[in-house]
């Protein structure tokens, strides 16, 4: 599979990230057999959190790969931490025991890649740089980044971490592309034209933060996914069309258009159908054309002033 540099990192990825999150819903078979498939598929990045299924999740993504020394030098782990019931949470002291959990779970002594998982509002960023450096120094984290956090928050915690933030996980879809559209309606009076996450998409371009976005099928805030979705018919009409072209899915063409952006983003899907995976996959190898990008976009009722 075709590869991306990692933000500022030296890590080489694929340009899918498989997410975990769902990996607890599949039988030990059914979960071997998923990630042979994406390993055979070269999707050797795996994206975790410590709340996922309350931690089982790495658990059985540790058990389903059969994890040892051979195997962890072949695959990209990542990991997030920060949520807690009723509460998030960036203290020096969580951090460092929800590295500790996943390591445990997942059968490994470093991750790739650590992610503090949504904003705490009661971070006190010179507790995250004594965790973070404590990670690094001791060899369990390599990188660090965040999720669905805005420029100033990135700021603000890298005004005191000595590592770079290597990406941001943010929500993203053709159905969920305000991160776009607030930059095409710039200076306009329109609902499209509202910032609502401060040009997280060109600061992170300016900084070489990899964004990852999530939940690439869906729109709204898990509401559902808009592919064969009756509430777009026009969205999904012009999908299938340059689906048709491409002689590929209407999956791979929605996903292709996120990867079409030059910002050179890495989504990370969620499915546990091996089939969709795949269709996933086959992202990478589709180049669409600007007017097909514009086209889409504007299909799924986005307009162009």
């Amino acid at each position: 599979m075709r590869t991306i540099r990692l933000g500022v990192s030296d890590l080489q990825v694929p340009v899918i990230g498989v997410g975990c999150m769902r990996i607890s819903s599949l039988s030990k078979r059914e979960a071997e057999a998923f990630i042979q498939a994406a390993l055979e598929e070269g999707a050797n990045f795996f994206d975790h959190a410590d709340i996922y299924g309350g931690g089982r999740c790495e658990e059985i993504f540790a058990e389903a790969i059969h994890m040892n020394d051979d195997i962890r030098e072949k695959i990209i782990i990542q990991s997030k931490c920060g949520i807690r019931k009723g509460m998030y949470d960036f203290s020096r002291k969580h951090i460092l025991q929800a590295v500790d959990g996943s390591l445990r779970r997942l059968k490994t002594d470093y991750l790739d890649v650590l992610l503090l998982h949504r904003p705490d509002a009661l971070v006190e960023p010179e507790e995250v740089a004594e965790a973070f450096e404590e990670l690094y120094t001791n060899g369990k984290v390599r990188y660090f980044g965040v999720s669905n956090h805005n420029p100033m928050q990135i700021q603000l915690l890298q005004k005191s971490i000595e590592q770079p933030i290597v990406a941001n996980q943010l929500q993203f879809s053709i159905a969920h592309a305000t991160m776009v559209s607030a930059g095409i309606n710039v200076n306009m009076m329109n609902d499209a034209a509202v910032d609502r996450d401060g040009s997280v998409l060109d600061f992170c371009r300016l900084h070489d933060i990899t964004i990852q976005p999530w939940s690439p099928f869906q729109y709204g805030f898990f509401e559902g996914v808009f592919l064969a979705n009756e509430r777009f018919p026009e969205l999904n009409q012009k999908i299938q069309e340059i689906a048709d072209k491409y002689q590929v899915s209407d999956t791979t063409i929605a996903l292709a258009w996120i990867l079409r952006h030059p910002a050179k983003m890495q989504p990370i899907i969620g499915t546990m159908n091996i089939g969709r995976l795949k269709d996933c996959c086959k992202a990478a190898e589709i180049h669409l054309t600007r007017e097909e990008w514009y086209e889409i976009y504007r299909a799924a009722g986005n307009t162009l002033p």
